[in-house]
């Protein structure tokens, strides 16, 4: 007799559906809301959807959450899972206050990091971190499909240089099931990139329902106003389908953090802030049941985001030479990058059940595209040629960036005669075109020098790069025993310009009792170097002073010991507790040590002479004068496989309830991430020198924070009417060596600061009313107390602007932030 399954549900293969009953505590917020079921009625498949699997232990006695994030079994709950997961619900995103994913996900999670700020184009990409390695390392999946990542590489200074990582933001909150984070290498089962963990983001697939929420924001200082307005809805399709659809609009007005300016003694120069954008995304979910054993599934995104990120101020004086653009600023100006960004995904495939095969047969093509503008600038090479004076230079970089990924999984569960325990087996193959390229820029934006601050892409930088990625893997699980379940994964992937990779996995836990169990895991994993990482260049200009970030395959870098590079290569060792000592505490406690070989990251960094040769060699347009500039003003660099370095970290979760009868009840959470980030090799050229600078060094082993911790509660009253929670965050310190700019060791390439962000503590507070079934309102606040990074010293700020240091991933520059958050749901 065939089962019937419903669509509506994640189901199989890579997906499944959290209600709200099976929300898994982690540290963090969680919401009060109106518990009433406005759908009460269930049909037979919601009901199929819903029940738990006969086979799944309750470790807790409790509902958990249902995974399918580091394990190819269905049916496994959090608590369960043979790697340390995370569940973060919707409610608990929403009920942070924050407008965005990325800055949600931070105050939920220790193990996750953002950066403290962003400048240039590097300002407006939302990264994330785990564990303390590059954002390249962390692999993120939308419904267990691998989600196409950023145009925008990450080319400025700082722990996440090099990065093009997947943009979270870019994809509508309000269509956020939930999400799961494995905290686990994990590229035998999902490929490259699964180094410090993967992020499954689960889209919502209700049949029905309405919801609506707003949030209003505003920073401490009265400044960086923020707008958020998030709608979705569900609706049935004959009984045998779904179609979910949701949209986000947000807008963030810029927060200006700079200090005075040396050159003018006042507030000028703005490039110390948080950039202004505004998003508007929308996202699309439809399954249909064909037959009772095939399902129809699409999705789909888009997003469009416009941002303007200001760069360093210029002085009248500068345009003495230039009587039209002095006209036009006559107070001087600072250059703004525009972004214009149009970022989309479509998801199609078909999954059933055949001869006791779970099979899912999927197609996924993503493109994110990036226009940079350059406004409120000058060109003088414009104004030389013909007296004109346009500021404003539209379409000076454009990058694209496109994957296509085709798979097919199956997966079955089998009862041998001669092996007491099921056995599932699990394994497909995949292949993925990935395409990057960089256009060339408007003929005003390259003119010279290109446009001021922010010059065109020119000729000798543009280009279409392309490769193919074939890859299979198996994965296979078991128990030895009753209580002792292992599982074992392996696979092959092919890249058409990097090779071959192979990884594996083995993991075990061992239940000693309903209440204590051990966990291990030791694998190998990979990150292939990404085409941007590959073939990016470009040449940030400042007033006086110039770095240029050129190709490892160009001339430039060839001539001065530059080599092909290589994948990253990671082994990775956990082990883990999982503890209730009483009842209702439940706790975890997981150990990793991670050795990443060959990691990519800036290096090769020549001066002065040596860089304005390496730069002319490769076509740049230099600035006048730049020839006689010295090691401090002139630099060039490419990427390169600087280093091997050992990662070791301590995870500890906690949560507690408890009930105080007619006084409510608390729902108590700890959790504490640990890290520490050790040089174990330092990658040289071909000609001996080493490819690291000291401050390079630091972005690797201390730019993230030594510890963060996140501990609170949140009470709730006995009717559920009012909430009230209270969370302290600590961000460990972080360590960074400073150029000097003034004194003695000015511009110095051996001579640095060596400047310790201190730890820094802040409170969120939040009260939440439901006024009724449907509606809720929360007034609240994050860092409430308007805790700031350590002041860096004077002599170490570049024209004397940026007082905070932006390049680490610890507490962020914009201080306080209060916000309203009124929401409904029918």
């Amino acid at each position: 007799m065939a089962v019937r399954f419903s669509s509506r549900h994640l189901g199989l293969l890579g997906t499944t559906l959290l209600g709200s009953s099976l929300m898994m505590p982690v540290a963090g917020l969680c919401a009060a809301v109106p518990t009433t079921d406005t759908h009460p009625k269930k049909t037979k498949s919601q009901a199929v959807r819903n029940a738990a699997p006969a086979h799944a232990k309750d470790v807790s006695g409790g509902t958990e959450a249902v995974i399918v994030t580091g394990t190819r079994e269905f049916g496994k709950k959090a608590r369960d899972s043979i790697s340390p997961i995370d569940v973060v619900s919707s409610r608990q995103i929403t009920s942070t206050g924050q407008p965005t994913l990325r800055d949600a996900l931070s105050l939920l999670l220790p193990s996750l990091t953002v950066p403290t700020a962003g400048f240039d184009a590097g300002a407006l990409t939302d990264t994330i971190a785990l564990r303390g390695l590059n954002p390249n390392e962390t692999l993120v999946l939308v419904d267990g499909k691998r989600r196409h990542t950023t145009a925008n590489i990450y080319a400025d200074p700082g722990p996440s240089q090099g990065a093009t990582p997947v943009d979270i933001d870019m994809l509508p909150m309000s269509m956020i099931d939930h999400i799961e984070v494995l905290r686990d290498g994990a590229s035998a089962q999902y490929g490259s990139d699964a180094i410090a963990g993967v992020v499954n983001i689960i889209t919502k697939k209700q049949d029905h329902g309405l919801s609506m929420r707003s949030n209003t924001g505003i920073t401490s200082e009265g400044d960086g106003f923020q707008q958020g307005v998030y709608l979705d809805g569900g609706f049935n399709l004959n009984n045998r389908g779904y179609v979910h659809i949701g949209g986000d609009f947000v807008h963030q007005d810029h927060a200006f953090r700079s200090g005075k300016d040396n050159r003018t003694n006042q507030y000028t120069n703005q490039v110390l802030s948080q950039p202004e954008q505004t998003r508007e995304s929308v996202a699309i979910t439809a399954g249909y049941d064909i037959t009772e054993t095939v399902q129809a599934y699409a999705s789909a995104t888009y997003a469009h985001r416009h941002a303007e990120s200001y760069q360093n101020y210029r002085l009248p004086s500068t345009l003495s030479a230039y009587p039209g653009y002095a006209a036009k600023y006559p107070y001087g100006y600072s250059p703004i990058l525009g972004l214009e960004e149009n970022d989309y995904e479509l998801t199609a495939g078909f999954k059933g059940m055949l001869a006791g095969w779970h099979w899912d047969l999927s197609t996924v093509y993503g493109r994110d595209f990036d226009r940079f503008d350059a406004l409120s600038t000058i060109n003088s090479a414009v104004y030389k040629a013909d007296g004109r004076t346009p500021t404003n230079f539209y379409n000076a970089q454009g990058y694209n960036n496109s994957q296509w990924t085709s798979s097919f999984d199956l997966s079955r569960k089998f009862n041998f005669s001669f092996w007491p325990h099921s056995i599932n087996v699990a394994g497909g193959a995949a292949y993925r075109y990935e395409s990057y390229s960089m256009g060339t820029g408007s003929a005003d934006s390259i003119a010279g020098t290109g446009a001021d601050g922010i010059p065109g892409t020119t000729t000798y930088n543009a280009g279409n790069w392309s490769r193919d990625v074939a890859s299979g893997y198996v994965d296979i699980s078991t128990h030895l025993m009753k209580n002792w379940q292992v599982d074992l994964a392996g696979r092959v992937e092919h890249y058409t310009d990097v090779g071959n990779a192979k990884t594996g996995k083995v993991s075990t836990r061992y239940d000693f009792s309903p209440r204590f169990a051990v966990r291990g895991t030791f694998s190998s994993g990979f990150h292939a170097p990404t085409l941007a990482q590959q073939h990016y260049s470009a040449l940030a200009v400042s007033p006086t002073a110039a770095r240029g970030l050129i190709a490892a395959n160009s001339t430039g870098a060839l001539a001065n010991g530059a080599s092909q590079m290589k994948p990253e290569q990671a082994t990775s060792v956990e082990g883990g507790i999982i503890v209730e000592p009483i009842r209702k505490l439940h706790v975890t406690v997981d150990a990793y040590q991670i050795d990443l070989r060959d990691r990519i990251q800036p290096g090769g960094t020549i001066y002065g002479s040596q860089a304005y040769k390496a730069l002319y060699a490769n076509g740049f347009p230099l600035p006048s004068g730049s020839e006689n500039w010295g090691a401090g003003q002139l630099s060039a660099y490419w990427f390169a496989n600087v280093a091997t370095t050992r990662t070791q970290g301590l995870d500890i979760n906690a949560t507690y309830p408890s009930e105080f009868g007619r006084f409510g009840h608390v729902d108590w959470d700890v959790a504490i991430n640990l890290n520490r980030t050790r040089l174990r090799h330092q990658g040289t050229t071909t000609s001996g020198a080493n490819l690291l600078t000291i401050p390079t060094l630091a972005y690797l082993t201390t730019a993230y924070p030594r510890s963060k911790i996140i501990f609170g509660g949140r009470w709730h009253s006995p009717n559920n009417r009012w909430a009230v929670a209270v969370h302290e965050i600590r961000y460990g310190q972080t360590t960074s060596n400073l150029t000097y700019y003034t004194g003695p060791n000015a511009f110095s390439t051996t001579n640095y600061r060596e400047f310790q962000n201190a730890p820094k503590w802040t409170t969120n507070a939040s009260v939440t009313y439901n006024i009724n079934t449907r509606w809720s309102a929360t007034i609240g606040g994050n860092n409430i107390f308007a805790a700031y990074p350590s002041v860096v010293p004077k002599e170490n700020r570049y024209l004397g602007a940026p007082k905070y240091y932006m390049s680490t991933n610890q507490l962020g520059i914009a201080g306080g932030y209060y916000y309203l958050d009124v929401s409904a749901r029918f």
